[in-house]
């Protein structure tokens, strides 16, 4: 069983989720990148094997929206690693883009899905591999559009957006958070919020790189064993919910 740090990212063979595995391996942790597609997370792989990292980054094929995918990549990591000690819950979409008035139940249940659903179906597979590290440490990748307060002030750009899938998984995933950092006391659960991050989620419009979006992911990924839990970070600290 190795002993240095094991991370896995899940939806990381692009943007926020690729950006974290490759600074989490370059701290010289293990690094599990997580992809639905086998063969484009192998390619990420070889791209970030090619920078010279201090740590090592290894493909899990891994679809969250699917209970025998995620068995089998917690089946894969126990017999490999017997152990894992941060998730990072990263996998995300923005679903179609509809009007409030026109959405549907069945817009709303394809972004819950991904967004709500996958985590859960991943924290719970991986909670007993988790639970053999000494420092576990989840991080769910939410948004400032999860954020009542954030979301009813005029002056922020997330206030502009209206949607009712998106924003509102997020607010999901926030309380989800809450829950299970109550629910776990020896774990370290937070969520972060990347902040508008120019991905393939917004056409790359955001006004950030990625890897000030992957700050707060990071940070939270490093916290000890006495470190924060039941928070909701930027970048620049706390905020609200």
């Amino acid at each position: 069983m190795s002993e240095n740090t094991i991370a896995l990212v899940t939806g990381a063979n692009k943007g926020l989720g690729r950006e974290t595995v490759r600074r989490l391996a370059a701290l010289g942790w293990t690094v599990l990148l997580g992809s639905r597609d086998a063969g484009r997370g192998a390619a990420t792989v070889d791209e970030l094997q090619g920078a010279e990292l201090a740590g090592t980054v290894e493909v899990l094929p891994i679809d969250v929206t699917s209970d025998e995918s995620v068995q089998a990549a917690a089946k894969e990591v126990e017999e490999r690693y017997g152990r894992l000690d941060v998730l990072v819950n990263n996998a995300g979409i923005t679903g179609p883009r509809v009007e409030v008035r026109e959405t549907g139940a069945d817009a709303l249940r394809e972004v819950f899905e991904t967004n709500v659903f996958g985590p859960v179906r991943v924290t719970r597979a991986f909670l007993p591999l988790l639970e053999r590290s000494a420092a576990p440490r989840i991080v769910m990748v939410s948004s400032g559009l999860g954020s009542l307060t954030i979301t009813a002030d005029p002056a922020r750009i997330e206030s502009q957006i209206l949607s009712l899938t998106y924003p509102s998984s997020k607010s999901a995933l926030n309380m989800i958070t809450t829950q299970y950092a109550k629910a776990l006391p020896r774990f370290r659960v937070n969520a972060a919020d990347p902040g508008y991050t120019a991905t393939d989620l917004n056409g790359h419009s955001g006004h950030q790189t990625v890897t000030e979006g992957t700050d707060a992911i990071v940070e939270l990924a490093q916290v000890g064993p006495d470190g924060p839990t039941g928070t909701y970070r930027d970048r620049a600290g706390e905020i609200p919910w």
